[in-house]
């Protein structure tokens, strides 16, 4: 049995693209997650694994989807290996069963890390000259200087109950709770 392995890693990215390619493939039966490839916990990748028996094979979509540091990606293969089941790649072309197949597993899963390393260090650039222009990134502060003045008085009197401040200022308890100490005083 094929047993297809989809990953995006983000939450509006769209998993119909892998799931098609995984059918046309033969995959019978699919394991879905929204979790970023670089997590250790991979509960749906594990799942599939666990799924494979004997002469079964795990497909992906394409190897960053399965890990991005390249002895991840060898020591998943090995495991795979190690219990008879095989293991493809549809967008590398790739099938691990054969020599050649493994060579071009290692040569794929050593630019794959590479490529994550790149968008990793272009990405800290990026933001590390943002900072030097003065923006910073992030959600906006849902506490500004006026919403600090207007809880302070009902938080020093401790009369109106939190969730009634919170209504007042237009915040949540957590956001009200970050500031509370600055509140407050």
């Amino acid at each position: 049995m094929d047993v297809g392995s989809i990953c995006v890693s983000k939450r509006e990215q769209n998993p119909e693209l892998q799931r098609r390619e995984l059918e046309t493939a033969g995959c019978e039966k699919f394991f879905e997650e929204r979790i970023s490839s670089r997590q250790e916990s991979r509960p749906q990748l594990e799942e599939a694994m666990d799924c494979c028996r004997e002469g079964d094979r795990l497909v992906i979509w394409k190897l960053d989807r399965l890990g991005r540091s390249l002895k991840g990606l060898i020591e998943l293969v090995k495991e795979l290996q190690q219990r008879g089941v095989e293991f493809r790649s549809l967008r590398e072309s790739l099938d691990a069963t054969t020599r050649g197949g493994k060579l071009l597993f290692h040569v794929f899963s050593s630019i794959a890390e590479s490529e994550r390393d790149l968008i990793r260090e272009r990405t800290m650039a990026g933001l590390g000259a943002a900072r030097a222009r003065g923006r910073n990134g992030g959600r906006p502060r849902s506490m500004d200087a006026c919403k600090l003045a207007l809880a302070s008085r009902p938080m020093r009197d401790r009369e109106t109950p939190i969730s009634e401040v919170c209504k007042i200022v237009g915040v949540s308890k957590a956001a009200l709770g970050l500031y509370s100490e600055t509140v407050a005083a």
